[in-house]
């Protein structure tokens, strides 16, 4: 049973991501020493044993109030019977709508392409994942590159000024070991921002051509406002001017140099009123291999919102480094610190804001790391990564992809949805199942190149966030699904905005209405930020909706007061996690599938008859047992001692 303790360890949390199983405020050397690098043998937190030394004793006490296991359990046995009969069943109804024989086939069949499974046709009409779908090729050589340049570039160019430091002895004669590595720290960071400046600034010319220069100008404007302007007025302006940018690129369709010429040296239109060749035409021919650059800078303007906070922040402290005053090892900080303590006056500098904001593994779709975690990694390279570690990652995304070709190769839904069909010719599951298995397309486009430059990044050296934290068929809570979905983003917005905002605010009723404003105003900006667009904005305003009922649920039902009807409480939690996931189903067709008016044709499919709310009360039966399970998944992460807040 070697292949299952090999599975096993594949899909363990700290295989995706060791921040799961260790605490934020833990220094991560000694725990993930703790772990077994063995893939042969199980990971420690599957056992229940070691994941209570990981974390002191936070995990040992929920671990003593976890509930015991229901796996076993006859009720369980008839959720396994309900799960193994209804899901291949999902899957068949989108097959079935799927086929030639099927009556709209003629009309979302343009859509489709040549597959490379015999005998499919594959559906490649999403525009976002059919780009990074032809670009895997080059990607992969491109990673593959990446690391043997830095090895070169390490091994001409003073690496053993980092390498190779010894412990030297002081004037009392005693070893100052910590002199020395200060300065390796130092060496280290210094040779691979050297590189990282290099190689960022030939893969952006690469990717974006004479557009390179609108990026750059962008980089220096928002780095003198850090710097020049008067220290309170650091936050408002860096806040506006990034807003700006965001409304600016998407007005302005990424400020083409031909509409800049013509704007300053207007001239006559030709015979077919078309506006004559200039000069900044000919730039704009040479636009790289992403010529719309503008698409992809939100996740820059992100990363130049963190460095001006970051070092605004660092302008706070006045008695010294929390460091020396914590008496912290710099080479072995926890998450949390990482993230907090600021980094050296010096480092503020341009050439590291630069080598920053375009690293070139995290530049074109994030995971988003932070100004002060990305020169502390620099510093001293994460205990986090290992070989073994980052080898089943990558099987992991492997799998991932290989789980997405199928899928469109069998599943032909992002095509249906975009042909616009009569939706009278689906029944209420179909429809429902179209709308699922859309929801799950939309996923597994954002989890590929979120875990492929993430990948890329435990290659060179960096940890950033895993951004995915469970499937999306694994939530029933509003709250958990926004801290689990782009989850370095949400962090982001959290230490950028909720946290500056105020946070949960006080306890009491005020306290959840000053937390609901402050949701209110972060989707706000996330939907701006994705694109402003009125759908993603809806979308946004009804998320904070949405997580209005598991507020006051919490707060008319709280936990403690059913501690002695244990099976009562899960029973009544499952009948809000069913409303809970049909308003995030709901939510999120609105944003990115159906849009309002689709799904006022699917509700009034499903309403309009009496087979439609037979199958709506089925389905509401079958997102119990989900939910069920799912609490069960997260009482047992409980019970080897881990408590995840999604």
């Amino acid at each position: 049973m070697m292949w299952l303790q090999y599975l096993r360890r594949l899909y363990s949390l700290d295989t995706l991501d060791t921040r799961f199983i260790i605490s934020s405020t833990t220094p991560p050397k000694q725990a993930l020493n703790e772990l077994r690098l063995d893939p042969a043998k199980p990971s420690p937190h599957q056992n229940g044993e070691a994941q209570v030394r990981i974390s002191n004793s936070k995990p040992a006490k929920n671990a003593e109030e976890a509930q015991p296991s229901k796996w076993g359990t006859s009720e369980f046995y008839i959720y396994y019977f309900v799960i193994i009969t209804v899901v291949p069943f999902m899957f068949k109804v989108v097959y079935d709508v799927s086929k030639e024989s099927h009556p709209n086939y003629a009309k979302f069949a343009p859509l489709l392409s040549e597959g490379w499974i015999p005998g499919r046709k594959i559906d490649d009409s999403d525009a976002q994942y059919s780009g990074f779908r032809e670009n895997i090729p080059y990607l992969f050589l491109v990673v593959i590159l990446h690391p043997i340049l830095r090895k070169l570039y390490d091994s001409f160019w003073r690496a053993d000024t980092y390498t190779q430091v010894q412990p030297s002895a002081g004037p009392n004669g005693r070893l100052t070991q910590g002199l020395s590595t200060s300065a390796a720290a130092d060496a280290r960071l210094e040779q691979r921002v050297s590189f990282d400046v290099l190689f960022a600034a030939l893969f952006l010319i690469a990717l974006h051509g004479f557009s390179t220069l609108k990026v750059l100008l962008i980089l220096y404007l928002n780095y003198c406002l850090s710097k020049k302007l008067p220290k309170d007025y650091v936050p408002i302006a860096t806040w506006a001017f990034n807003i700006g940018v965001l409304f600016a690129n998407e007005l302005c369709r990424g400020y083409s140099f031909g509409g800049i010429y013509s704007f300053i040296f207007p001239r006559p239109l030709s015979k077919d009123g078309l506006a004559t060749a200039n000069w900044g035409t000919w730039l704009d021919s040479y636009g790289g291999l992403i010529p719309r650059w503008e698409v992809l800078f939100n996740i820059t303007v992100l990363r130049l919102v963190s460095f001006n906070m970051d070092y605004y922040w660092s302008l706070q402290l006045r008695n010294g480094s929390p460091v020396e005053k914590k008496q912290l090892d710099p080479s072995n900080l926890s998450e949390r610190d990482r993230v907090s303590v600021p980094a050296k006056n010096g480092d503020y500098s341009f050439r590291n804001y630069f080598a920053y904001t375009l690293y070139s593994p995290l530049y074109l779709t994030g995971p988003i790391i932070t100004f002060n975690d990305y020169i502390s990694q620099l510093r001293y390279r994460p205990y986090s990564i290992n070989r073994t570690r980052t080898t089943l990652y990558a099987i992991r995304f492997i799998i991932a992809l290989l789980t997405m070709e199928i899928m469109i190769h069998y599943m032909y839904m992002v095509a249906i949805f975009k042909s616009q069909p009569s939706w009278n010719i689906y029944t209420p599951f179909q429809l429902s199942m179209l709308g699922f298995f859309n929801l799950n397309h939309i996923w597994l486009k954002l989890l590929l190149p979120w875990r492929f430059f993430r990948l890329w990044a435990l290659l060179d050296g960096i940890d950033p966030p895993e951004n995915m934290v469970r499937c999306m068929s694994d939530n029933y809570s509003a709250m958990a699904f926004w801290r689990g979905w782009h989850r370095s983003f949400n962090r982001w917005v959290t230490r950028y905005i909720y946290i500056p905002l105020g946070g949960s605010g006080a306890a009491g009723l005020w306290g959840k209405f000053r937390s609901i404003l402050n949701y209110l105003a972060v989707f706000t900006f996330v939907a701006l930020w994705h694109d402003i667009q009125l759908r993603l904005l809806m979308w946004g305003w009804l998320i904070t909706l949405f997580v209005l009922p598991e507020i006051i649920a919490s707060l008319l039902f709280p936990r403690r007061k059913w501690r002695d009807q244990p099976n009562a409480y899960r029973v009544l939690r499952g009948i809000g996690a069913v409303g809970n996931i049909l308003m995030m189903m709901v939510a999120n067709l609105v944003g990115f599938a159906l849009g309002l008016d689709g799904l006022q044709g699917l509700a009034k499919s499903i309403i309009g008859s009496y087979s439609g709310l037979v199958f709506f009360a089925s389905a509401c039966g079958a997102l119990f047992v989900g939910a069920q399970v799912m609490f069960e998944v997260r009482e047992q992460e409980v019970r080897d001692g881990i408590r995840m807040k999604c």
